[in-house]
């Protein structure tokens, strides 16, 4: 797809606001390629022409500084186009995972008081727009754009299509928009990722634009993505893996956005044929999916250069087989979250299978690291979030008076200042790389009739790492079964969220201060 280019002799301004550093790789790469989407192909100009001609429009329908412009679409360089987008006009980001249901959508797009959505068409034989009309019909979002995912597709009432945008732009000319992007600071708020909170409600993590382009910084230079890179985007959009250590990173390095809009096997390794792929992060499933696929030998692979991985627990044979077989020069672990601007530590290349295997590396991006009295992590730098989307409780319960933010996570910090982390505080388990938390679970399933109480916790999964198993009480007299419980909570969770299993108990086990005794259950089914 692309020759290897030279990296230019002189370093590109240090860019505050996402916009500067879209201006920043437009002048320092031009022409190069900068994504490639199919038969889409943009270079760096070209892209910005695209992204300026995006938030062109969004002025034109009055979007102002501070706004929150959201996105619910899986990874396409429509995707790409419209955050950055949004960006330009100085409009703060709300990625929508995918994978929800039209509840949470709607939750999350009433607590940020979006001013314009871009929302995929029929996707996954799912119909995104009727489905939040038929939740909340008395929602009312000013701008409602259809991305053309599978094509374009018939104008739905009071939305524009994708194709109507060039019209719409308009009325705003190319320099007023450059003006629009000029005049954001470094400290207005890039994006606001909601993370699912212990009390069962998902939280805003607010984040601002010199924060997402130091904590970006720090990851490019640890996992030596560059200009000559092309990137294999898997991991979503919606997740600051995607977004962050993804766009952005390649924003920031002029590496080429490759997106890839569901993960298949076949399809990643056909990508990784045709488009030289360079570099492939994503959870370890990603990388033992592909070693262990059968017709793997039909496909050329030895361009992969660079794997940055985490989330989940990473064997030794799993980094030794991804550097003697895929012929990876750099596999690094790493360990951040959304309050830490999705970033915190991370392992370096010189590092051996055991270190990358068994630690999630050291502090990078400005970050300092230790743990309290207790064993918690807890992390502190510049790029510790804002705080929690109207919620100042929270927020200084998680970021304490001197700074620390209080990740919830247990772990050891080695004489090399290396973190492993050894236990979870709370209950979150991580499924397929997604953190789940069993509040949220539980909250939703106690609305189930016949349910008296329930906890679930994680459970081991060979390709997953973690699934969800729920224990539920069943109220006097219900003959509540297995399949009504799965049935439920498809309608009202995302499908990572889902238990994979039930068991019906006729009491759980608690402490004496009346708190379910997960760890138990977990002894129980470990």
């Amino acid at each position: 797809m692309r020759t290897p280019v030279t990296t230019p002799a002189h370093t590109p301004p240090v860019a505050q606001t996402i916009p500067a550093a879209l201006h920043a790789a437009a002048d320092t790469y031009d022409t190069a390629p900068a994504l490639a989407d199919g038969p889409v192909r943009l270079d760096w100009t070209e892209l910005l022409a695209q992204v300026q001609d995006v938030a062109r429009a969004l002025l034109a329908r009055g979007i102002q500084v501070g706004d929150r412009v959201a996105i619910w679409s899986p990874n396409t360089w429509h995707w790409v186009v419209a955050a950055l987008g949004a960006h330009y006009a100085g409009a703060t980001l709300v990625p929508l995972n995918t994978r929800y249901v039209a509840d949470e959508v709607v939750d999350v797009l009433s607590r940020v008081d979006a001013k314009a959505l871009f929302i995929a068409g029929t996707f996954l034989k799912r119909d995104r727009i009727a489905e939040l009309r038929a939740t909340a019909p008395d929602l009312h979002i000013e701008t409602v754009v259809v991305l053309p995912v599978e094509g374009e597709q018939e104008r739905a009432e009071g939305t524009l299509n994708w194709s109507d945008l060039a019209e719409t732009a308009a009325a705003v000319g190319r320099e007023q928009a450059r003006e629009r992007a000029e005049s954001i600071s470094g400290d207005e708020l890039s994006d606001i990722l909601f993370t699912s909170g212990t009390t069962g409600r998902s939280k805003g993590v607010l984040i601002a634009h010199r924060q997402t382009l130091s904590a970006v910084r720090g990851w490019t230079e640890c996992s030596t993505v560059n200009s000559a890179d092309n990137y294999l985007i898997v991991n979503p959009f919606f997740h600051s893996f995607g977004y962050k250590a993804g766009i952005v990173a390649c924003v920031l390095t002029g590496a080429t956005m490759v997106p890839q809009i569901v993960f298949d096997v076949p399809t990643t390794m056909r990508l990784i044929d045709q488009e030289k792929i360079t570099v492939l992060p994503g959870p370890p499933t990603i990388y033992q999916t592909i070693l262990d696929y059968p017709e793997r030998g039909e496909f050329e692979l030895s361009s992969l250069r660079v794997a940055v991985t985490g989330a989940a627990p990473v064997p030794v044979v799993l980094v030794e087989r991804m550097r003697a077989e895929l012929e990876f020069e750099v596999v690094l672990t790493a360990y951040g979250l959304s309050e830490s601007t999705g970033f915190g530590t991370m392992c370096r290349v010189d590092d051996d299978a055991e270190t990358i295997s068994a630690t999630s590396g050291r502090p990078m991006a400005g970050f300092e690291l230790k743990l309290s009295d207790a064993g918690e992590i807890l992390l502190r730098g510049p790029n510790v979030m804002l705080g929690y989307l109207d919620d100042p409780e929270s927020t200084a319960k998680t970021i304490d008076a001197d700074g620390w933010l209080h990740t919830g996570d247990i772990g050891e910090i080695n004489e090399r200042g290396y973190l492993k982390i050894t236990d979870r505080l709370k209950d979150m388990y991580v499924s397929g790389g997604f953190n789940v938390y069993p509040a949220e679970i539980e909250q939703a399933l106690s609305r189930l009739d016949g349910v008296a109480t329930c906890a679930v916790i994680g459970v081991p999964d060979t390709r997953m790492g973690e699934v969800g198993k729920v224990f539920v009480v069943r109220k006097p007299g219900a003959k509540l079964t297995e399949d009504q419980v799965f049935s439920y909570a498809t309608k009202v969770l995302a499908n990572f969220k889902v238990p994979r299993f039930v068991e019906f108990r006729d009491e759980l086990p608690y402490n004496a201060g009346g708190k379910v005794l997960k760890r138990r259950l977990r002894e129980e089914n470990s």
